[in-house]
């Protein structure tokens, strides 16, 4: 049997890894808001133990941390060593926030162990999402809650479809991907959300669109940061593999393209742009 989550594995512990923890800090910039919504519907209590899959950097185990206290604990796994090693060095001693490398779909969770499954934009990207929240369900105590906050669809969420319009007679159009394929946007239908949940053996589900204009580009300038948002768009946003194969010129015709576009959005010193997700609820039966 093939192994699951392979692809995602391999480019997590590579190229796609290193430029996160290279643009960590902007980037939890931008997820901050959507992920703090999340805590906030879950509310975790002093002492309450959470699972935090798909970590990254550790900002949401952290924050998760600061809510449950020292008497509770946040285990947060991801598939990425790169990441996990980046949590790890921005971990103050005291928090009770742990950071392990993992993938939560099949990795040996103790049973029943955790109050709140919690996820900020982790898990888009399994191969057999279905099965993988059956898995994570089972490290849940009975009752427990699960809150994880992920991307609407690509066309609503304007830091992706603003840069890729910018490409249009520049980069030959490409197929549009398969909607339900592991990547950000999988999780875009929220029918599809549910319909994994309920096959997992959740219950109460309830989906609630949230949406929030983010900082996606920072500088002391207004043009520092356009600048700072063409960069982030190219390293680590959508043009990251539009853009992969292209030789200079084109690549310098795209980041013109998009460096207009960026610049007829409200900038001082951050490039704020608007950014759609779902806050998803569910619970493990009682019994």
């Amino acid at each position: 049997m093939a192994e699951k989550n392979t692809y995602q594995i391999t480019d997590w512990n590579g190229q796609s890894g290193e430029r996160w923890v290279a643009n960590q800090a902007r980037l939890d910039a931008v997820a901050a808001v959507f992920g703090q919504a999340a805590i906030e519907a879950v509310a975790p209590a002093t002492g309450e133990r959470v699972l935090d899959v798909g970590c990254g950097a550790g900002a949401s185990s952290l924050a998760l941390a600061a809510r449950v206290g020292a008497g509770g604990q946040v285990l947060g796994v991801d598939i990425s060593e790169p990441l996990i090693g980046r949590a790890r060095a921005l971990a103050p001693q005291d928090t009770s926030a742990l950071f392990q490398v993992a993938d939560a779909s099949s990795a040996e969770l103790p049973e029943g162990a955790f109050d709140i499954l919690f996820s900020r934009f982790g898990v888009m990207f399994f191969d057999d999402p279905t099965g993988a929240f059956a898995h994570m369900r089972r490290a849940l105590r009975p009752g427990g809650r699960v809150a994880f906050v992920c991307w609407r669809a690509a066309a609503e969420n304007d830091w992706v479809r603003l840069p890729i319009s910018a490409l249009k007679g520049i980069v030959p159009p490409t197929a549009p991907p398969d909607p339900e394929a592991p990547g950000p946007f999988s999780f875009g239908d929220r029918g599809r959300v549910a319909r994994i949940l309920a096959a997992a053996g959740f219950t109460d589900i309830a989906i609630e669109p949230f949406d929030a204009s983010v900082p996606f580009g920072e500088g002391e300038t207004r043009d520092a940061a356009i600048d700072d948002a063409v960069k982030m768009a190219i390293e680590v946003g959508p043009l990251s593999h539009a853009l992969a194969d292209q030789p200079d010129d084109i690549r310098a015709r795209a980041s013109a393209a998009v460096r207009a576009a960026f610049a007829g959005l409200p900038c001082e010193r951050s490039v704020m742009i608007d950014g759609a997700a779902w806050v998803v609820m569910a619970r493990n039966p009682a019994s």
